[in-house]
């Protein structure tokens, strides 16, 4: 089959999680399929990206979005029903690029990640796939209580739209997936238990267990721009930490991740670092001793969970974080739901090295077992060509 892929984003590098998401599921169905890569851009293009992407893809189309192109249809997205999460990536002028291109190349099947870009295909007679992946309007349901006073009104005008918008969507694709199972239930359709469930994988070729010398006894990885990210290092810096210190005065952390918003930055300390774009994460996971991701808001399958256990260390996540990993709490991974619960985990797991071990050895375990990047795209293969899947 012919598969016309339209993304929000060039999906490498892989720093964010939509990004890895789409470039593994490229990489797996180009085995199977010819891929017309269509992606949005609306910063600095990678030198890598095209040579990388053009290994997995039959034709690459990256059309660029200007902040005054962003700057106008945000205005314009403002007065009209429509999620500033998809006026953002819409304009009129790349909705003609699209169109002309899948008049070009007359695909079998549309694959769009995330509803930011659905506008462009809606109506287009060809069989179409949406990837929800997440449930924006349950993120940003969860930053209005955490945002300040002006922007709250703000929150709850695209909280509302995002529901309606959601639900549009649903409507307009033939099939639909998305990251995870509490992810897909919170998707406001009556009908959501007809999206299949398409989690992310780990590669374990590249992310695997490194000797190393521990320089930090946390590690806390993303994109520290994105809002969820921000909220999660303040947390842990404000109000875990200091209470870890007072039990262990020397510990150190690192705040590992591109983009570090000055909010992030901030947080830096002779306790704290703060590293900003590392070329290889994997030297930062290797370099601690336990990864910590207390994240407060968002939604969707943490990533970098996954990565910090292929490489063989123990986790410590929140609840919300943890009910996207179907995981075992306590064996697999360690939850806390109170400043308390992170403090008493770290400190037991600093100072009872076999405990450590044997819950870095279960994670390793459990993200082996249950999270690949093969058998989960299979989903995607079944689902737009039932049957074998085949060209």
């Amino acid at each position: 089959m012919r598969l016309f892929f339209i993304l929000p984003r060039v999906p490498y590098p892989t720093e964010k999680g939509d990004k890895l998401r789409a470039f593994h599921q490229i990489k797996q169905l180009s085995k199977h399929h010819e891929i017309i890569l269509c992606a949005l851009n609306d910063g600095d293009l990678h030198e890598d990206a095209i040579p990388v992407l053009k290994k997995y893809v039959k034709a690459l189309h990256i059309i660029p979005i200007s902040k005054i192109s962003i700057a106008y249809n945000l205005i314009k997205t403002l007065f009209s029903k429509k999620p500033l999460q998809v006026g953002y990536f819409y304009n009129a002028s790349s909705a003609a690029i699209i169109h002309k291109l899948i008049e070009k190349y007359q695909p079998d099947h549309l694959f769009c990640q995330l509803i930011r870009v659905a506008e462009y295909v809606k109506g287009i007679p060809i069989p179409k796939t949406l990837d929800y992946q997440d449930v924006f309007s349950k993120g940003v349901e969860r930053r209005i209580a955490a945002s300040p006073f002006y922007l709250k009104p703000f929150l709850k005008i695209e909280y509302n739209r995002l529901i309606r918008y959601e639900h549009d969507a649903f409507e307009a694709f033939d099939n639909k997936i998305i990251i995870s199972a509490p992810d897909r239930d919170l998707i406001p359709h009556p009908d959501r238990e007809k999206i299949v469930v398409v989690a992310n994988g780990v590669d374990s070729d590249f992310f695997r267990p490194v000797e190393a010398p521990k320089h930090y006894d946390l590690v806390f990885t993303g994109n520290m721009g994105y809002p969820p990210n921000i909220k999660s290092a303040e947390f842990l810096v404000n109000e875990i930490l200091p209470k870890v210190l007072h039990h262990k005065p020397g510990l150190r952390l690192l705040i590992a991740g591109a983009n570090p918003h000055l909010r992030v930055m901030v947080l830096k300390s002779p306790q704290v670092d703060v590293s900003g774009w590392v070329p290889d994460m994997r030297e930062c996971y290797a370099s601690a001793r336990i990864f910590i991701a207390p994240m407060q808001i968002g939604t969707g399958l943490q990533n970098k969970l996954l990565e910090a256990m292929a490489m063989k260390i123990p986790c410590i996540t929140s609840n919300l974080a943890f009910q996207a990993l179907n995981a075992r709490a306590g064996e697999d991974i360690l939850v806390a739901n109170t400043i308390d619960d992170y403090v008493s985990h770290i400190l037991m797991l600093l100072g009872n090295p076999e405990t450590a071990a044997k819950i870095a050895q279960n994670g390793f375990d459990f993200a082996h077992r249950n999270f690949n990047w093969e058998t989960e795209t299979e989903k995607i293969n079944q689902l737009i060509n039932p049957g074998n899947g085949k060209k």
